[in-house]
């Protein structure tokens, strides 16, 4: 580490005298280009910034050099970093899930009910009771729940409640009805509806299964749809997001986040990921990729799901669960069908996020982007696996080989660690959130949060990756601490490293001249704090291209 007392980083010595606003007594972290293991960790303590943009880092040297400065801001010392990417959110189901009744604190069955029964009593004229946030793995008795438990409280209304991963969804029995879900009623091909001993459904759908509720649940107006961006917006900005890669959106989705860029009501950047799921792709694809002048809305990706989630034992993986000897997981998108999208997608140039999870599904991904690479190319495209928790040990190498991103969340692990064991059995665990692994044999890792599935808050998410532990502190030493990343690491991978995996390292993701001057201010400095405390790191004011937006 460097700390800049003298140097000016980005300026000529006959630049212009005047500036838009000089950043005067902080103290500044940035990692410096390149993106990856290259990179490295830059203190200062003066920044100048010009048209939203970083003109220079530096130190006293700045500071008398531009001492006319158009609007000097004496920083008292404060931390200042980098805005924070989350490489993998879900911006709408954040905004959507403020709105509804949220589960994820319950610890038991009837405490979730309860929350239930309170938040339809609040709202007695809503439809639909939606909800998510529940949890089996956290609850006294870790099974699925019922429809029964839920008729307890509601009857006259369908209610429909997704499980935290968004890979399970707790229906109650008018909801099971409204769906025409019965015992005759067959699930979909890479989706379960759980039964009893009779063959009834219990209430609980697991990944493509839901949609059988979710087809019949009333559209959001495009008005509410807008609100509930706007309100994920102003919750991401205020913990010191500043750019966001929303993982799976459709056409409708893209209309609407061009017509708030167009509007000025985007505080901040999104990185857009088409849904594989989506009717239009193939005409989105020809129209190439999109990006807004101000770098506001990106959209050259496109968002796959392989498989489902270790939780509610959708993760397809090679040998059985450990916890369930029949029962392998799911592909939510048949391996076939794998191969005919990254056909379809890569000739277009655009790069391919696929979900997987267990290591059967990132194995197929594996092998049919080796495949893809011999027939069309694309190596190049910087293409990405998201999530990547559970890779086979003799996977793990070929990450490199075919020059893949790992774009991991750090709070996965700390969230699953009561229950990955039970399902994967110890010998499996050498391959899982194998974050230190990844990273020293070079593989870009690019972090997020899965947002709602996780909170969205990203020092929740660098507290997990340099201590590996909950943010009670458990267990002793880090779960599997062998893999948990040092500070600098996981600073990398919320700022350059996940720019360079959205391909905007040379305009975002460090505080570098011509870089956009996106930045946050912090109450505390988490370099100078006990790790254990990195998660309490509030933010005290968010800029994104200078301006404040928080």
């Amino acid at each position: 580490m460097r700390h800049i007392t003298c140097l000016i980083i980005g300026l000529s010595l006959s630049a212009s005298a005047i500036a838009d606003a000089l950043y005067t007594n902080m103290k500044g972290y940035t990692l410096t280009s390149p993106a990856g293991e290259q990179a490295v960790l830059q203190e200062f303590s003066s920044m100048l910034v010009e048209n939203g943009k970083i003109q220079a880092i530096g130190g006293d040297a700045l500071v008398q050099r531009f001492t006319e400065a158009d609007n000097t801001v004496d920083m008292q010392g404060k931390t200042v970093f980098p805005g924070l990417t989350d490489a993998h959110g879900h911006i709408q189901s954040l905004g959507s899930s403020l709105l509804q009744v949220d589960l994820r604190d319950t610890n038991s069955v009837s405490a979730a009910v309860q929350k239930v029964r309170t938040y339809a009593g609040e709202h007695p004229k809503m439809q639909w009771i939606t909800g998510r946030g529940w949890n089996q793995e956290q609850w006294q008795q870790k099974v699925f729940p019922t429809a029964a438990h839920l008729d307890e409280v509601v009857t006259d209304r369908p209610v429909w409640l997704m499980r935290v991963d968004a890979h399970a969804g707790w229906a109650n029995t008018e909801a099971l009805r409204l769906a025409g879900i019965d015992k005759d009623t067959v699930a979909p091909q890479g989706g379960e509806i759980i039964r009893d001993e009779q063959g009834n459904p219990t209430g609980v759908l697991v990944d493509n299964a839901m949609q059988l509720v979710a087809d019949i649940i009333p559209e959001p107006t495009l008005e509410q749809q807008r609100a509930a961006y706007e309100l994920a917006f102003q919750h991401l900005i205020k913990l010191g997001i500043t750019s966001v890669h929303d993982a799976g959106i459709n056409s409708d989705e893209i209309s609407i986040y061009k017509g708030l860029q167009n509007q000025g009501r985007m505080p901040l950047r999104v990185y857009g990921m088409i849904a594989a799921t989506e009717p239009k792709l193939p005409q989105l694809l020809a129209e190439g990729p999109y990006e807004s002048n101000d770098q506001k809305l990106t959209i050259r990706s496109v968002k796959i799901y392989a498989d489902g989630a270790l939780g509610s034992r959708g993760a397809a993986l090679i040998e059985p669960y450990s916890d369930d000897h029949d029962n392998h997981g799911l592909m939510v998108t048949s391996e076939e069908k794998i191969r005919d999208l990254y056909e379809l997608i890569i000739p277009h140039g655009f790069q391919v996020n696929t979900h997987a999870i267990g290591d059967r599904a990132n194995r197929i991904v594996l092998d049919n982007m080796a495949d893809i690479y011999q027939e069309l190319g694309g190596r190049n495209l910087r293409n990405r696996i998201e999530h990547a928790q559970i890779v086979h040990p003799d996977d793990l190498k070929r990450f490199n080989e075919l020059n893949l991103i790992a774009s991991m969340q750090p709070t996965h692990a700390t969230s699953d660690k009561n229950m990955a064991e039970d399902r994967l059995g110890s010998e499996r665990m050498v391959g899982a959130y194998a974050w230190q692994t990844l990273l020293e044999q070079g593989t870009v890792v690019a972090a997020g949060s899965d947002f709602p599935v996780e909170l969205a808050n990203p020092f929740y998410g660098l507290h997990a990756a340099v201590t590996r532990q909950s943010r009670d502190n458990m267990p002793a030493g880090g779960w599997y601490a062998e893999e948990k990343m040092s500070l600098k690491q996981a600073l990398r991978s919320f700022t350059i490293d996940a720019a360079y995996s959205a391909w905007q390292e040379k305009s975002l993701g460090s505080l570098e001249p011509g870089k956009w001057a996106d930045f946050i201010v912090l109450e505390q400095d988490p370099f100078a704090v006990d790790s254990s405390d990195i998660w309490q790191t509030k933010v005290e004011q968010t800029y994104v291209a200078g301006e404040r937006v928080y």
